[in-house]
């Protein structure tokens, strides 16, 4: 096929877009592959379109290799399946509702976990039916209090989502481990940098849940690795080692002390140093900060909750919402901590909250035995010498502070280190949830009904080409892996020669031939605009004919590596299609 600039549905343009702060939403948009509509909402024109279904070729590929087979559910869903698994309430504000004219309840579906179910009762009823795999490429809507980078965070997105039934769940992780080696395949096919970690499973509930992180600096999640051993986390999912107790007899009695302007950590360490009350240097890991937020659970019901870390780590806020799902979580307002004058700002301590019975968690690192400075719940006042299991007990604990480069592996094998990461798939052992919802049962071969186990599986397809952008650009802009490329060369008039111009419709043609897909700069632009242009636009080699069609020769460059060679012009297309194919 043969596609002609001249005739092409395109525009590049010489700026970056204003809103733009990644480099893919820069090129993808400078390069004419998209154009935003709305806030997180993008049009995707010929370039990016062509693009977008080959990633999707892809993915179909390597699901139909497993066995799963493709169908397609609507994206406008009722209320009353989503009513029936709690998640019309627990995905919060980031579901598209909407109702029709006789005000019946709707949903923009963010996935479709409860329509996979509900269709599989209503088709399957017998083991010997199972297992069975079926997946949709769709467009996926979710109301992103931020949307930005472009098509890296949308409110409106392609994905692929792939559902197994078993009977048991071996079945379920022989689903898992099939779809865990499809997606390896899909992302070392589109030259994807990634890395697998441990993941929480959030509003989809069930059990095991691993994500596909894209390396990448401008990624929003926050993985963490050990080097030792291999063990890699999304920081939602890091397990923080608890403190060994330490024992409580013999420990000094906590001491009240008046700490006038010291509201904050930082305060606080100099005035227990300029009292020398330890005896010894005091830093912010000797302190216990107390952060207050109120939850807001599913059923309508709030609580406000005590949160207990050492006074050197920050509260972690993707951490602290994965620990609570599916409770909304908000700081608590002016407002509240007037109707809760027991609420000191500055120094809340954990005797007020929980004889005002207030729930009060604490970071693992906050052990039995252990020893704190911390508020008194009096303005101007602090204790030192606080002792868990003597002096308070916590209701529980929670992981909610954040993880850093050197705190110990889970697995006790060394140091983690921190880096970022673009979410690209995501897999669940759902189990029995949405099963148990729907009661989808199929009779076993002994005659009595089978509640089918689940998996559900995610893979983000129009995010993983504005991925492949943000990893495989350089300074001239796009350069499209092969597999994915929207054309396998793009070829290129240096001159207004009348005989290299007839030459190059004639190697275009060669070229199309030979089962190329073509896209053919044949526009009377100089040759310096159609070589920016050739760069931005990023297939992966460019074939130049100007000034040494005289001599019998082209221009053949990789615009991966930057090399170019001559080569004969007699003939080129065979040539070109050796080097495309070796």
């Amino acid at each position: 096929m043969i596609t002609r600039l001249s005739r092409l549905f395109l525009r590049t343009l010489r700026d970056d877009p204003a809103d733009a702060e990644v480099p893919s939403h820069k090129l993808l948009v400078r390069a004419g592959y998209v154009r935003r509509i709305a806030p997180g909402v993008y049009s995707w024109l010929p370039l990016g379109l062509r693009t977008l279904r080959r990633i999707e070729d892809v993915v179909r590929q390597e699901m139909d290799a497993i066995g799963a087979q493709e169908i397609s559910l609507p994206a406008l869903l009722p209320r009353e399946p989503y009513e029936a698994t709690n998640r019309w309430t627990e995905y919060g504000d980031a579901l598209f509702r909407l109702q029709d004219r006789k005000g019946g309840d709707y949903l923009l579906g963010p996935t479709h976990e409860e329509l996979f179910a509900l269709t599989v009762k209503g088709e399957y009823n017998s083991y010997k039916d199972l297992p069975v795999t079926l997946y949709q490429v769709q467009t996926k809507y979710r109301d992103e209090e931020r949307p930005r980078a472009g098509i890296l965070r949308g409110r409106e997105f392609v994905m692929k989502d792939s559902y197994s039934f078993d009977l048991d769940d071996d079945g379920l992780r022989a689903s898992y481990a099939a779809h865990r080696g499809a997606y390896q395949k899909i992302f070392s096919r589109l030259g994807v940098e990634y890395v697998i970690v441990a993941a929480t499973s959030g509003a989809m509930g069930g059990s095991a849940s691993e994500e596909f992180l894209a390396t990448s600096p401008v990624g929003e999640d926050t993985y963490v690795t050990c080097l030792e051993s291999g063990y890699a986390a999304n920081v939602e999912a890091v397990v923080t080692p608890a403190a060994a107790p330490i024992p409580i007899e013999g420990q000094p009695a906590a001491v009240e002390y008046d700490t006038p302007d010291t509201p904050t950590i930082a305060t606080l360490v100099d005035w227990a140093n300029a009292e020398n009350v330890l005896g010894r240097t005091a830093t912010a890991a000797d302190t216990l900060k107390n952060v207050m937020v109120k939850l807001r659970h599913p059923d309508g019901k709030t609580e406000i909750l005590g949160i207990g870390v050492p006074g050197d780590r920050e509260v972690d806020d993707k951490r602290l919402e994965a620990s609570l799902e599916p409770a909304e979580v908000e700081l608590l307002t002016e407002a509240d901590f007037a109707a809760n004058p027991f609420l000191v700002k500055g120094y809340i301590g954990p005797k007020a909250l929980q004889a005002n019975g207030v729930r009060y968690l604490v970071d693992p690192r906050v052990g039995e035995g252990s020893a704190w400075i911390t508020g008194a719940d009096s303005p101007g006042r602090h204790v030192v010498g606080l002792v868990v299991g003597r002096d308070f007990t916590p209701d529980g604990t929670i992981e909610a502070a954040e993880v850093r480069d050197g705190d110990p592996s889970p697995d006790g094998a060394g140091p983690l280190v921190a880096a970022r990461g673009i979410e690209i798939g995501h897999i669940f052992q759902l189990g029995r949830k949405y099963t148990d919802a729907f009661d989808v049962d199929v009779l076993g071969e002994n005659g009595k009904p089978v509640r089918l186990t689940m998996g559900s599986y995610g893979v983000g397809v129009s995010r993983l080409m504005a991925v492949v952008a943000e990893q495989q650009h350089d300074e001239k802009g796009l350069r499209w892996p092969a597999e994915i490329a929207p054309y396998d060369i793009h070829v290129v008039i240096a001159n207004k020669d009348g005989a290299a111009r007839d030459g190059a419709e004639a190697v275009v043609a060669d070229l199309d031939a030979a089962g190329l897909e073509v896209l053919f700069d044949d526009r009377t632009a100089s040759p310096g605009v159609k070589f920016k242009d050739a760069e931005l636009l990023g297939m992966p080699w460019i074939l130049v004919i100007g000034r040494g069609w005289a001599e019998g020769t082209v221009e053949l460059r990789n615009r991966f590596t930057g090399e170019a060679e001559e080569i004969p012009a007699v003939g080129a297309a065979a040539a070109v299609l050796a080097r495309l194919r070796g």
